[in-house]
């Protein structure tokens, strides 16, 4: 277990390699965590060294039972990693297969998550940014689109709650994202910031609802979205009427509160302020992800952890190792149940 010297940062690195500029920079940082992206993974071999090279220099200030190494993959067109056996379709396949049968349907989700988890584990991957529990809303920024499950909230939260079972058993922590919901968004906060005019009662009846059903996550990722019902001036990273009035309080999220890229166009300002204000507002860690070695060093001087956050780090919950015939029958199960073609 580490000491106590960890920041809040979970960052991206620029390269499939640590050259002595990054290691120097991550040394002065100290990230509880790293992001990996599509620019960090070449191929097999190259990825489980870089995973193994990351943990191993932050062995003095990391803050978790095991190394935080987060990667999007989730299947569709977000994936960082394209050369799997398996690859997931998108959300909304699954989701699509609910509605015809909720069984099967539900029984494909723990399964696509259960094998992206140990096809992630192998490489020392232990966080999927993984399930989206955006609530597809017809006329809304395709951002999300097929990514989503369903537009029935019911459907999005019980379909996320097979995907976080599949990812713990499968030997990953898993991350509900974008709370609280995304799924109305009329832009891409990549872009720009959006603004969601929607009334706070049907906004908890509808967007909320999975994340409240799914409050005990190991970790929750917020929306770079501003509900001008919940907060009129800030977006919900940087909202503590949003992350503790509503994420906390009114929904009972327990998770680790993870900011959306603090790169992201939505946000204004310097990094390190958009930084403070993320943490000001609530967050417990802060992804800054576009690898950028002059950019990440502006967020130096960043205090550490709260004890609150180490205990909760310290605490997440265990993490399966799945055996070889077991997922060889997940794996074969899944493919047929979603139509997917095996590699």
């Amino acid at each position: 277990m580490s000491n106590s010297k960890a920041t809040s940062l979970v960052v991206g690195v620029p390269g499939t390699t640590l050259d002595p500029a990054t290691r120097q920079l991550l040394t002065r940082l100290r990230p509880a965590g790293f992001i990996l992206f599509k620019r960090n993974c070449e191929n097999r071999a190259q990825v489980e060294r870089l995973c193994a090279d990351l943990a191993a220099l932050a062995k003095d200030w990391q803050p978790a039972s095991a190394p935080l190494i987060f990667i999007d993959q989730e299947g569709g067109r977000v994936n960082r990693i394209g050369w799997e056996p398996y690859m997931a379709p998108p959300g909304a396949a699954i989701g699509a297969l609910y509605a015809r049968d909720p069984q099967a349907g539900l029984r494909a989700a723990e399964l696509n998550a259960y094998v992206l988890a140990a096809q992630l584990a192998v490489y020392g991957i232990t966080v999927d940014c993984l399930p989206l529990a955006d609530v597809h809303t017809p006329g809304a920024h395709d951002v999300i689109g097929d990514r989503a499950f369903s537009a029935d909230p019911a459907a999005v939260a019980a379909l996320c709650a097979a995907t976080i079972k599949g990812l713990l058993a499968g030997g990953v922590w898993p991350v509900i994202k974008h709370a609280p919901g995304h799924g109305r968004a009329g832009a891409d906060s990549h872009h720009e910031l959006p603004i969601v005019t929607t009334p706070a009662a049907e906004l908890a009846s509808k967007d909320f609802h999975p994340f409240k059903v799914n409050a005990a996550c190991p970790f929750v990722m917020t929306a770079h979205i501003r509900y001008d019902a919940l907060d009129p001036v800030a977006c919900a990273t940087q909202s503590p009427k949003v992350i503790n009035n509503v994420l906390r309080t009114q929904l009972g999220m327990t998770g680790l509160i993870v900011s959306d890229d603090l790169c992201m166009k939505a946000l204004g300002g310097p990094g390190k302020e958009r930084a403070e204000k993320a943490l000001a507002a609530g967050c417990d860690l802060l992804l800054h992800c576009n690898g950028n070695l002059d950019d990440m060093a502006q967020l130096d001087g960043l205090p550490p952890l709260t004890e609150a956050v180490r205990q909760r780090l310290a605490a997440l919950p265990a993490r399966g190792t799945p055996q070889p015939d077991v997922l060889a029958a997940a794996y074969a199960e899944v493919t047929k149940l979603l139509g997917v073609k095996a590699a």
